[in-house]
C-alpha cells in the first residue's frame, strides 16, 4: 500500500477529520480525555523526548492541551475502542510565509507521543502513517519534516518505517529537562 492508498476520511466532528486505520480511530481530542491524557503523559519518558510537554504533567495541562487542539485541523487523539492511547498532528512552522486565501503551507511537522503502556505494538507507526496519508491527500502538504532524540531509536525507527529520511541533526529545546539536546531530523516529501 503506497501512502496515498488510504486517502478516505470517515467523517467530520466540530471541523477536524475523523481518521481510521485497521485498529485505530484518530479524532479530535476531547475535555472529556484529559483525565486519560494527563495519567498518560505524565511520564517522565515521554516528556523528555517532546519539545512541549513539561513534567509533571496534571489535568490543567491536559485540558490546555486540549483548548490548544481544538483550534488547530490537524491535532489527533489516537484512539482504540474510545479509550486515548496517545496523540499525533501536524505543526506548520512559523517561519514560513502564510499561504494565500485557500492555499496550505508547502511543509509541516509531524509529531507524536504515545502512552507506555501501549508501546511496542506498532500504534505509533499505523496512526503516523494514516495522518501522513491525510496530510498529502486531503491536505496537500508537499513536504513533511519530523524529528528524534538521539536517544530515542523507537521514534527515529518509526519515522523510517513511514519512509522519512535523514536530513541532519540539530537541537531542540526540551521544556521537561530545560536543555537543548541532539535531535535527529527527517523529511518526507509526497509521492
Amino acid at each position: 500500500m503506497t501512502l496515498l492508498d488510504r486517502s478516505r476520511i470517515d467523517a467530520l466532528v466540530g471541523g477536524i477529520a475523523v481518521l481510521e486505520t485497521q485498529r485505530l480511530v484518530l479524532r479530535a481530542p476531547r475535555f472529556a480525555d484529559a483525565k486519560q491524557v494527563a495519567a498518560l503523559v505524565n511520564d517522565r519518558r515521554i516528556a523528555e523526548n517532546t519539545e512541549r510537554i513539561p513534567h509533571p504533567y496534571g489535568i490543567d495541562d491536559a485540558r490546555q492541551w486540549i483548548s490548544a487542539a481544538i483550534s488547530q485541523s490537524a491535532t489527533y487523539a489516537i484512539t482504540i475502542g474510545g479509550e486515548v492511547i496517545g496523540a499525533c498532528g501536524l505543526d506548520v512552522p512559523s517561519l514560513h510565509v502564510p499561504p494565500q486565501a485557500g492555499e496550505r503551507t508547502a511543509e509541516a511537522e509531524l509529531g507524536y507521543w504515545i502512552g507506555r503502556p501501549f508501546w511496542g505494538f506498532g500504534y505509533t507507526t499505523e496512526a503516523a502513517r494514516r495522518l501522513i496519508d491525510h496530510a498529502f491527500g486531503e491536505l496537500g502538504y508537499k513536504v513533511l519534516t519530523a524529528g528524534a532524540r538521539v536517544s530515542n531509536p523507537a521514534s527515529r525507527h518509526v519515522l523510517e518505517k513511514c519512509g522519512f529520511q535523514w536530513t541532519g541533526v540539530g537541537l531542540r529545546r526540551i521544556r521537561a529537562i530545560a536543555s537543548s539536546v541532539p535531535v535527529d531530523r527527517f523529511r518526507l516529501e509526497r509521492p
